[in-house]
């Protein structure tokens, strides 16, 4: 794969934005559903036998799925011991995963610090690094966006770039001492924890700027995402004030923006119906896309609702797959009824959560027809492709 410099101020592969927040592609007005692949490109840096991922876009590709959000790296920090003793075969195996997208035809939407704790660990720093200006865990970070983003950036596969997945989750937490992140030495994580390694959104904000601002560097157009959840319901409050209380509408609006800062150009948010229970009202879930999509006008960024998804054990413990297939089939009406642009399916073809991956051979293969439709009806209503 060859290392591109540069980008043409006129090549705008992927996904990008206008000055209004309109998610664009070729120029065009966009709007798309595709799938985490969460585990796409992990499976083959563990297993350089493994190129199974090429047989999945190739299923993906006949159901009509655009796209694939997915962990561009490895989870524990052990799972980054090839990048850290050989980045040539690092990068062979990155190449061959973009080339077969690129064949394919599929986009991606790599996720390049998946797991808040995984650059800290292996760089033997508490996660309060990520705030820390000259810290090991920031130079890391600025590395492999630089390399990543060099590397890529002419290939029309990638369509946007993201920093990790949901830390906003992890930031101001009053009962922060309770919730740091698992001690498993074998994976390759710090051996004790402290109060070093809990985190506040203004750490948070200065990983974020130092990632968009380095992808700036060598991708003027393309997507710029933090990979944030939607926010806790006690959020606004958490930061305000340290403690749990619920957040009101215009105070879930702010957090909701605040956890996609300049210069991100997308608003990120995931959403499950174990969120719709807010402002003291049961399955608030058509409240809730509607706030997402008005701050999403008020900022200028695109909505992008990276995970949504049902589980067949449902929230109450049964196990319930008519059930869930009612609920993903009423998921996917409110996202088009509150005419979401972007989104992705949680998750396509990953083992290690039964009663949730999706295949197109398996009981919730019907989950990728919905996408298949759903998709075909944003190109028949004249989205680009």
């Amino acid at each position: 794969m060859k290392i591109v410099e540069n980008v043409l101020l006129n090549s705008k592969f992927g996904l990008h934005t206008n000055d209004t927040g309109t998610l664009l592609k070729n120029g065009l007005p966009y709007k798309g559903v595709g799938v985490n692949f969460f585990n796409g490109f992990s499976r083959v840096l563990a297993d350089p036998a493994d190129s199974s991922y090429v047989s999945g876009f190739e299923e993906l590709k006949r159901y009509g799925v655009p796209f694939i959000r997915f962990m561009a790296g490895g989870y524990w920090p052990s799972d980054n011991r090839l990048y850290l003793e050989d980045k040539a075969a690092y990068y062979e195996r990155m190449d061959a995963f973009v080339a077969a997208a690129e064949r394919l035809e599929i986009g991606l939407l790599p996720s390049l610090f998946w797991y808040h704790a995984n650059v800290p660990d292996l760089m033997g720093e508490p996660r309060s690094c990520w705030g820390v200006p000259g810290s090991r865990t920031l130079a890391f970070l600025e590395q492999y966006t630089t390399e990543m983003v060099q590397r890529y950036a002419g290939s029309p596969a990638i369509w946007g770039w993201e920093f990790g997945n949901e830390y906003n989750l992890e930031q101001d937490l009053p009962n922060a001492e309770h919730c740091r992140p698992p001690i498993v030495p074998l994976m390759g994580t710090a051996e004790t924890r402290s109060a070093e390694d809990d985190l506040g959104s203004d750490m948070l904000h200065t990983a974020y700027r130092l990632f968009a601002e380095t992808v700036r560097k060598h991708d003027p157009h393309r997507i710029v995402i933090s990979g944030s959840s939607i926010p806790r319901a006690t959020a606004w409050h958490q930061l305000r004030e340290g403690i749990f209380a619920d957040d009101t509408e215009a105070q879930f609006q702010a957090m909701l923006a605040w956890d996609s800062p300049d210069p991100f150009d997308v608003l990120s948010a995931h959403y499950y119906l174990s969120e719709s229970e807010r402002f003291g009202e049961q399955r608030a879930t058509d409240k809730l896309l509607r706030l997402m999509q008005e701050t999403a006008r008020q900022t200028g960024k695109p909505l992008f609702i990276g995970e949504f998804g049902v589980p067949d054990t449902l929230t109450d413990g049964t196990v319930d797959p008519a059930r869930a297939r009612a609920l993903i089939e009423e998921m996917t009406e409110a996202l088009r009824r509150a005419d979401v642009p972007l989104s992705a399916l949680w998750v396509y073809d990953y083992k290690y959560q039964p009663d949730t991956t999706v295949t197109g051979t398996n009981e919730r293969a019907y989950q990728l027809e919905l996408l298949q439709r759903w998709n075909a009806e944003y190109k028949l209503a004249g989205y680009q492709p």
